[in-house]
Parts: structure tokens; C-alpha cells; sequence
């Protein structure tokens, strides 16, 4: 069953987080699957289709912004109205992560700045993750992740970095007490990614990019602990401080 079917995503009593997608055929994937056991609820948002974002989190559990093919730097009225509203979440101390482009947003929006490498290179693939000291005190995080984008961010000030790559060094990070932003993917099921690797097979020609072959075996080896890391992670995003899920 799709996402997009109402009596899926509202048939637990849960507090909703509000979801931020960026295409009509997205979907919150493994996010939305494990934030439903966790017992919440999801309200769908779709930006690029014109629909508005509450003007307050007091009814919502928290907010998720998820990926695009869009950058973070485009010109487009919903991109700038999105990356205005993070300050609902953020003045609200409400728990936010931001996946990819939802991460580059909250850097946007922060002030910090989203570009490509410097030497052009992207990670589409599996890619090494190493975690930084404040990290690890966090919690244990995967040795590989899977990676699907041509920019990166430098840090904002005042952020914590989290998680390190050597191609793009920010990875994953904290700002204050409840925003968060990861680079890498947690989020795709096994058809997602077929799907992503079908459709976006002729990136897989730009400098750093590994074959779709590479993307599916990898899945095999790296999405098990990627799976629990993403579960652990939600958990202490939204359920740390013990917070009731009632609506």
C-alpha cells in the first residue's frame, strides 16, 4: 500500500510528524515505516505541488524533510519558502532532521553555504562513514551508507559534526538541541532503491559515481546495520525525552 493512501499513514492515534516531500511519487520509505511502529502518525507535505506548511508544530510530533533531485540553491519560490520555515522548528524546539536536501536546507538556513565539490566529484553509491568523537558518544553509527547527490555543505556555525566522509567531510550533524541533518540515505527500502537505480542510472557516469551493480550488491552487505542505525536514530530524535505520543 502506498504512502499517499490516507487510512495508511493516519491509522495510529499518534501525534503526527509532519513529512516534507519533494516529488508527487516520493515516498518517507523505511522513515515513514518505522516512525509508524514507533506510534506516530504521518501528515504529508508536498511543497513543490503548492501544498502549504502549518504555520505552527504545536500539533505535530516533530518534522522530516527528505531528499530531491532539486538543489538547495535553486531559484524556486517553494524551495525559498521551505528553507524560510525551518524556522518553525527551530524556534519551537521541535525534533527536526533533514535527509540530504532537507539537510542542505537547514544549512541554508542557517546560513551556511550548499556547493558542489571542488573537484566535481559526487558520491552516488556506498560510501565509508566515520563518526567524530561527539558522535560516538551519541550512539553507534555504520561503517558504510548509501549516498545519492553532487553537493555538499560546509558546516554552520554552531553545529556539531556528527559523522565525517573523505570525499565530502560533512556528513551529519546537530544544531541546538532537536535539529538534525544526515547527507546519506536510511530512508530507502529495496524497492525505492531499484527504482532510484533505474531512474538515475545515467549519473552513474559522474565522477565518483559507482555502477548500479555496485548499488544493489552494496545493499546487500551495508543495509542491515544502515537499517538499525536509522531505527536507533529515530528513536533518539523523537522519543529521547520521553515525550508522550498522544495527540
Amino acid at each position: 500500500m502506498l504512502f499517499d493512501d490516507r487510512t495508511f499513514y493516519t491509522r495510529t492515534t499518534g501525534k503526527p510528524v509532519l513529512i516534507i516531500l519533494h516529488q508527487e511519487r516520493s515516498s518517507p520509505g523505511r522513515v515513514g515505516h518505522l516512525l509508524l511502529e514507533k506510534g506516530f502518525s504521518l501528515d504529508i507535505r508536498r511543497p513543490v505541488l503548492g501544498e502549504a506548511l502549518p504555520a505552527t508544530l504545536e500539533d505535530h510530533a516533530g518534522a522530516v524533510v527528505f531528499g530531491g533531485p532539486m538543489s538547495a540553491n535553486d531559484d524556486e519560490e517553494f524551495i525559498r519558502r521551505e528553507i524560510d520555515w525551518l524556522s518553525v522548528p527551530l524556534s519551537e524546539n521541535k525534533p527536526f532532521l533533514g535527509i540530504c536536501l532537507g539537510a542542505q536546507m537547514l544549512v541554508r538556513h542557517l546560513g551556511g553555504v550548499v556547493a558542489p565539490h571542488h573537484e566535481g566529484l559526487t558520491e552516488i553509491g556506498w560510501y565509508p562513514l566515520e563518526a567524530t568523537e561527539r558522535g560516538r558518544a551519541l550512539m553507534e553509527w555504520p561503517s558504510m551508507v548509501y549516498q545519492f547527490h553532487r553537493e555538499g555543505f560546509d558546516l554552520p556555525v554552531g553545529a556539531e559534526l556528527l559523522a565525517s566522509g573523505s570525499t565530502y567531510p560533512n556528513q551529519a550533524f546537530r544544531y541546538g538541541e532537536n535539529a538534525w541533518g544526515i547527507q546519506f540515505h536510511g530512508e530507502l527500502t529495496r524497492v525505492m532503491m531499484h527504482r532510484w537505480v533505474v531512474h538515475g542510472a545515467h549519473r552513474f557516469e559522474l565522477p565518483g559515481a559507482q555502477v548500479g551493480r555496485a548499488h544493489l550488491e552494496g545493499r546487500m552487505d551495508h543495509d542491515g546495520p544502515l537499517r538499525d542505525w536509522m531505527d536507533r536514530f529515530l528513536t533518539h530524535i523523537f522519543q529521547r525525552q520521553g515525550e508522550t505520543m498522544a495527540a
